[in-house]
């Protein structure tokens, strides 16, 4: 798909997302800044909300046109109002196509020779996204399991992840940047939940804040959404993978409960699995190694963790490759 009609397809997306109601510059500096790799300046981005909206003149943009979004359902009986959450994937712009996903860094315990690999493969590759895939800092001491008061602060945690975040974005300038929160992440915010409850609506005390991620142009995303990149699903994996013994490995195991194209982090360890089913499909699961000390003091000698990232690439009909690599000895694998 050409250049013009792929970012067509991004702004049926977002017009779609948004509504017609939201003006069409507005909406067009959201497209721009999340899609840097796809649009010129913010005047192209508009230029293609005008082309599917058929006000370009075009003789072809009529077909283009958006279809009106349906209304709300009815409640013809009358029947209460619902608390049920209706939970939707986040789905990655288009234009974020050439992936590196690291997770599992658990800082201020991260491996940086292997935090280096990583990000010097991206940087190799040009990826237009960095997506961090859960557990970018460890909160040793908010933990419900015995905390080591020799442990770094928390404060001291918040210090080094901003310190790393300005990093990361200092070797990746233009490129999209994702952190999708993992159960340490989690960590905190039960914290800010039990412990001191009445400011819990106050965004000064969360990680957005805190961490200054407007500064950094970090997009973050709680763990409970499902993430996809064209057909392929991202999830840190604690919700996958809870209570749930794998046999063969950590791929296959969420292959059992996902049943369909996934790739976790979580587990700490490099594996794959393939499924085909009756009418010939392909689906591929991936769980991803960590980037982080791989002894910790709950499991200093038999852990079975390992080091890893992966490289994910996807084109404009969804469909995707995943490489999984393996870092041993300073080396890919």
């Amino acid at each position: 798909m050409g250049a013009k009609n792929g970012g067509a397809e991004i702004a049926k997306e977002y017009r779609a997302k948004y509504g017609m109601a939201m003006p069409s510059l507005k909406l067009a500096r959201i497209m721009y800044a999340d899609n840097p790799n796809m649009y010129k300046n913010v005047e192209a981005a508009r230029g293609h909300l005008r082309y599917i909206e058929g006000k370009t003149g075009v003789e072809d943009a009529k077909i283009k046109t958006i279809e009106k979004i349906p209304d709300r359902p009815l409640n013809p009986y009358k029947l209460p109002e619902s608390s049920a959450e209706d939970r939707q994937p986040f789905i990655l712009p288009t234009g974020c196509n050439n992936i590196l996903l690291i997770s599992d860094l658990h800082i201020p315990y991260h491996d940086i020779n292997a935090v280096t690999l990583a990000l010097e493969y991206g940087a190799k590759e040009n990826v237009n996204t960095i997506f961090i895939n859960g557990d970018l800092m460890d909160f040793h001491h908010l933990s419900r399991f015995q905390k080591d008061p020799r442990k770094r602060s928390v404060k001291h945690e918040f210090s080094v992840a901003k310190e790393f975040l300005r990093v990361l974005r200092t070797i990746f300038p233009t490129q999209q940047i994702y952190w999708l929160k993992g159960n340490h992440c989690m960590r905190y915010e039960h914290w800010l939940m039990s412990k001191v409850y009445e400011v819990f609506d106050d965004e000064y005390y969360h990680l957005e804040q805190r961490l200054g991620l407007s500064e950094e142009r970090v997009h973050i995303i709680d763990d409970n959404v499902l993430v996809k990149a064209g057909k392929l699903a991202i999830t840190h994996g604690h919700h996958v993978m809870r209570g749930f013994f794998s046999p063969v490995n950590s791929a296959r195991g969420a292959w059992m409960k996902a049943k369909q194209s996934v790739i976790i982090s979580h587990v700490h360890k490099v594996s794959n699995h393939v499924e085909v089913n009756l009418d010939g499909d392909n689906f591929g699961t991936w769980s991803t190694g960590s980037l982080c000390e791989l002894r910790p003091d709950y499991s200093p000698l038999v852990s079975n963790y390992q080091h890893g990232f992966a490289h994910i690439t996807t084109d404009t009909t969804g469909d995707f490759q995943v490489r999984n690599f393996h870092i041993i000895n300073g080396k890919l694998h």
